[in-house]
């Protein structure tokens, strides 16, 4: 549990683990103290020096009380961020600034502990880049837990100074999500042009389609079910097919036969023939119910040869 406040006047606090998470909080925070304070980072700040004849610097170091205002103010910007540092690290970490005078020694030590040498950052993005590409979203796993691990990810690449775009998260996602999504995706990928498109609005557009097939489940199944036990379990003269059902049941199954020669065009060799049968099926199916109908509805018009007007 982090020890940090939730005012806006206290520094976050790192305590070795959450670096990529620090680095981002503090660099704001020492950029809302005021200007000079973060510049002082950037650049350091030097205990001014008395110059001899020529204007030069000697190795003598100039008393406080002589001091411009120049100085006064870069000293000043340099003590505000060194009090920010020292204040937004745990005891460990402390140990390895405490003798830091100048707030962009005790920066780049912080920074070379956790990010490293050159090397050491290349090894670290070689990393996080495998971790990335092989990023898969689990069966039960939520949109949201997804999009987090996500964010981890592309926020620790950014840490070290590579960047993600918005096109490379957003093409990530599409790929990695499990097959109940599959509808979506197409729809998403025929609708819009995905170079354009930004993380946070896929993600709202997943969770929503998230909540519709979580929300039910259980009606489509029941609906399924029925259909089922109607038109197959019956026997002769138990049930009387409306035709306007008949049909309704025809027409979903080319919708489903269009469904599927749209998804994953190529990609399933097998989707074509799934297609084929299901359509010579309906086929089959609907001219015997067709017959089934009309010797029904004959039978139940026969008029009686003995009856008068």
């Amino acid at each position: 549990m982090e020890k940090e406040g939730g005012q806006v006047n206290r520094p976050p606090i790192l305590d070795g683990s959450n670096y990529d998470y620090w680095k981002v909080r503090m660099t704001t925070f020492l950029k809302s103290i005021v200007n000079k304070t973060w510049k002082s980072v950037v650049k350091g700040s030097d205990h001014p020096r008395v110059k001899d004849k020529d204007g030069n610097d000697t190795i003598e170091l100039k008393p406080v009380e002589e001091w411009s205002k120049d100085a006064d103010d870069l000293a000043l910007g340099n003590n505000k961020a060194l009090n920010a540092l020292f204040n937004g690290v745990d005891k460990n970490m402390f140990r390895l600034i405490n003798n830091c005078t100048v707030a962009k020694d005790a920066w780049n030590i912080l920074r070379t502990k956790h990010e490293g040498t050159s090397k050491v950052k290349m090894s670290k993005l070689q990393l996080i880049t495998i971790k990335f590409e092989t990023l898969k979203m689990k069966d039960d796993e939520s949109i949201q837990d997804f999009h987090m691990s996500i964010l981890e990810l592309a926020n620790a690449s950014g840490s070290l100074g590579e960047k993600m775009i918005e096109e490379k998260l957003v093409g990530k996602i599409l790929r990695s999500l499990p097959k109940r999504f599959d509808m979506k995706v197409t729809a998403i990928e025929e609708a819009q042009h995905i170079a354009n498109m930004k993380v946070e609005e896929l993600i709202r557009s997943l969770q929503t389609f998230e909540m519709a097939i979580d929300d039910h489940p259980e009606k489509k199944n029941k609906g399924i079910a029925f259909l089922y036990i109607a038109f197959n379990d019956q026997t002769e003269g138990d049930l009387v097919i409306d035709e306007e059902i008949f049909e309704t049941v025809v027409l979903l199954g080319r919708q489903f036969n269009n469904i599927l020669k749209r998804l994953d065009k190529g990609r399933k060799p097998n989707v074509k023939n799934i297609s084929s049968n299901i359509k010579k099926y309906n086929d089959s199916w609907g001219k015997t119910k067709v017959d089934n109908i009309k010797t029904s509805r004959s039978k139940e018009i026969k008029i009686n040869p003995s009856s008068t007007l």
